[in-house]
């Protein structure tokens, strides 16, 4: 019984240290005990008991790998892993591994659906959406450049793209993946900062959809996500730490 016997890995936590430690040895115990994706986890009371913890600290931890889809609960039966842990050895917080692995693995599907939308989008588009679509990158494009919150003109801008493409499934889709992936609050993953680099790249996805060119459109929209995937890389590796 593997999963059971993973318990003599971990240690009782300090009260202090809990709610920032308890992801990190759940972490060790699954690298130390040689889990792998489809064990299953030992219960969360047995988990709490040997950690020292309340089960509703568990299972609030569990509840944040399963936003990142690291677990998978079956009801009545139990949890079990759903992707590769291991616990990090450098700089970066397990925690901001997972989560960057996770957006990485979101990332994945996400281009699969960009590609399909920017090229249907400088296809079918009227004249009036592609201009919106050119103010609506003006407006981000200056709330970035000034500093300001971007997040709801950048949500704009993509959703008159999503618009465009003449499938509203699309755009649906892609919010449901973006809410999908649960951050945490200090996540670099959800820093104003993030994602900066992509931003100018933004300009030649509108003018390429202006253009009506959906070839250049999925040029570009491959370019901008290679952009965020380096960064989240990036943060992963320990090259580019955030506030």
């Amino acid at each position: 019984m593997r999963g059971q016997d993973a318990l003599r890995y971990l240690e009782p936590l300090e009260p202090r240290t809990r709610g920032v430690a308890v992801l990190d040895a759940l972490a060790e115990m699954i690298e130390r005990a040689g889990l792998r994706i489809g064990d299953k986890l030992p219960p969360e009371v047995s988990l709490a008991a040997t950690l020292g913890v309340g089960r509703s600290t568990i299972r609030e931890a569990l509840n944040r790998w399963e936003g990142l889809g690291i677990i998978k609960r079956r009801r009545g039966d139990g949890t079990y892993l759903t992707a590769r842990v291991q616990a990090s050895r450098g700089l970066v917080p397990t925690m901001v591994r997972l989560e960057g692995e996770a957006l990485l693995r979101l990332m994945e599907i996400r281009r699969t659906l960009e590609n399909d939308v920017v090229r249907k989008a400088a296809i079918n588009a009227t004249r009036a959406q592609r201009e919106e679509i050119s103010r609506l990158c003006d407006l981000l494009l200056l709330e970035v450049n000034s500093g300001r919150p971007w997040r709801e003109a950048d949500h704009a801008f993509h959703g008159a793209i999503y618009d465009a493409s003449g499938n509203p499934m699309y755009g649906q889709l892609l919010i449901n993946l973006d809410h999908a992936l649960e951050r945490g609050g200090s996540s670099p993953f959800s820093a104003d900062a993030f994602g900066l680099d992509s931003f100018p790249i933004h300009r030649e996805l509108a003018d390429a959809i202006l253009a009506e060119d959906p070839q250049l459109a999925v040029v570009v929209i491959n370019r901008l996500l290679d952009t965020v995937e380096a960064e989240v890389r990036a943060i992963i590796d320990g090259r580019r730490l955030q506030e």
